[in-house]
């Protein structure tokens, strides 16, 4: 049941991620600052964004990798299903579009209320954390510095490269670039979720262990990797 119930949570963070993020494209204020790459991405490889999303996570899963980063089974969903749900709620036109500026901005504010709540969900389902979360996380850990300035500068970084490649920017662009490290940060205290001290099941041996153990619950067997 316990894991029954964490892989529920992980798929409705990965689901709602990708809303979030449909939200802020379709406010047309400017992409958020990985979709702003994800789409530099998709006009010169001639590919969707969520596929152009899929081929930047498992870039990011490499990068992460050589920084010592596990993967779990959450990491895979992550690079994969984040950029199948945001073709889906794309090409069928599942999320509204408006033409009202208050509305359009509200869009996007709302976008990263739903991210945020998204990346706490899918992190704390404890299956591993999506490739960009993880980068985060060890760059956290490694530097001792903050999730929102952390996250903040990755955001920095993806926007600079997507704007190269000839992604979309604009105001909505910088509220979320300004935005996104607090939102994410204050839905972690909101949550009473601390992302450094979680211990996830990855793929290797301990995940059997995790299965198999006494109490039931998700620790990854005897590994205390946190992050």
């Amino acid at each position: 049941m316990k894991i029954t119930m964490n892989l529920a949570k992980l798929f409705l963070g990965l689901f709602l991620f990708a809303l979030g993020a449909v939200c802020t494209i379709n406010a047309h204020l400017g992409l958020q600052p990985w979709d702003v790459l994800h789409q530099g991405l998709s006009r010169t490889l001639h590919m969707t964004i969520g596929m152009a999303n899929i081929l930047v996570a498992f870039l990011i899963v490499i990068v992460n990798r050589i920084f010592g980063e596990k993967i779990g089974f959450g990491t895979l969903a992550n690079m994969l299903f984040i950029g199948l749900f945001m073709d889906m709620l794309m090409l069928n036109h599942l999320v509204p579009e408006f033409q009202n500026l208050s509305a359009r901005i509200l869009m996007v504010l709302a976008g990263l209320v739903i991210i945020s709540f998204g990346t706490y969900l899918y992190i704390s389902a404890g299956f591993g954390a999506g490739p960009r979360d993880g980068l985060m996380v060890v760059l956290a850990r490694k530097t001792k510095q903050s999730v929102r300035l952390i996250r903040t500068c990755n955001e920095g970084v993806a926007l600079l490269f997507g704007w190269i490649l000839g992604g979309s920017i604009g105001i909505g662009t910088v509220i979320m670039v300004s935005l996104i490290g607090i939102f994410v940060q204050a839905t972690f205290k909101l949550c009473r979720f601390d992302v450094k001290t979680v211990h996830h099941i990855y793929l290797d041996r301990h995940m059997f262990e995790g299965f198999v153990s006494k109490n039931g619950q998700m620790n990854g067997g005897n590994d205390h990797h946190a992050i």
